[in-house]
């Protein structure tokens, strides 16, 4: 289910038609995913670094979530990072990680834009 369906490019893509609904979707799969693996422990690091390269660190991904729903970005990303903190993603890349903090400081700057201007 896992290449079939959450990192899947069509489903992606499919998902990513539905704006902000779609952005939500997805930040729910990698809580999903997250939830299970802190309870069940079936996650592999391999998981976690598709999440992180199909969802975050993909360019055209992440700048449809950026434009339709940051606070999905923020929350993914925040997920991916305690993963490895608390050592569910055990053996991170930290090339990985050190984009995944990127990305958190560079969206919260953006989400303190969009706070400003309400």
């Amino acid at each position: 289910m896992f290449r079939s369906r959450v990192v899947n490019p069509k489903w992606i893509a499919g998902v990513m038609r539905h704006g902000y609904k779609g952005a939500f979707e997805m930040a729910a799969t990698v809580d999903y995913l997250f939830g299970y693996d802190a309870t069940a422990h079936a996650i592999d690091d391999w998981m976690y670094e598709s999440l992180a390269q199909s969802y975050l660190l993909d360019p055209q991904v992440q700048e449809f979530l950026n434009a339709k729903n940051p606070w999905a970005l923020r929350s993914m990303a925040e997920r991916l990072l305690e993963a490895a903190d608390r050592g569910l993603w055990a053996d991170a890349d930290p090339q990985t990680v050190e984009q995944l903090q990127r990305l958190y400081l560079q969206n919260e700057s953006l989400l303190e834009t969009l706070d400003g201007a309400s």
